[in-house]
């Protein structure tokens, strides 16, 4: 079944979806934050079910050296949120350095500054689904 990955961020959440496969990540869009929680949280959910998604992926900042800080507690906020909005499993997956994996391949395909801004929230996405499809499709094999 497909699946969903959130990258949060203050002013935007990148979204990406798997395949039907579940083995390729795919991007989805960079939502920007309305500042209305129950407007914002109702899209992600109707998203999540018109994809007809069966697990969701929230990325989850961790510090370098593994602990969780305030970005990581910000990240699990918003999950507990996303919980009161849909019945889909939600996992974490470590980012770590997954926004820089973004913007350097961006920049690396010669993306001007301007797009890049608009895309590497969902560029973010993309990379953590791919990350945990990797993971989890590793230990199917």
């Amino acid at each position: 079944m497909r699946k969903c990955a959130l990258d949060v961020g203050d002013v935007r959440v990148g979204i990406a979806f798997s395949d039907v496969t579940g083995l390729i990540a795919n991007p989805g869009e960079t939502y920007k934050l309305s500042g209305n929680e129950e407007r914002d949280f109702t899209y992600f959910a109707g998203e999540i079910k018109r994809k007809e998604c069966d697990g969701i992926v929230v990325g989850l900042p961790l510090n370098m050296d593994g602990t969780e800080g305030d970005r990581a507690l910000k990240s699990r906020a918003f999950a507990d949120k996303l919980s009161q909005y849909t019945e889909i499993p939600i996992v974490f997956q470590d980012e770590r350095l997954s926004t820089v994996s973004a913007e350097k391949m961006l920049i690396e395909s010669g993306v001007r500054r301007e797009k890049r801004k608009q895309v590497v929230d969902k560029v973010a996405a993309t990379i953590i689904l791919q990350t945990y499809l990797d993971r989890i499709n590793r230990k199917n094999f």
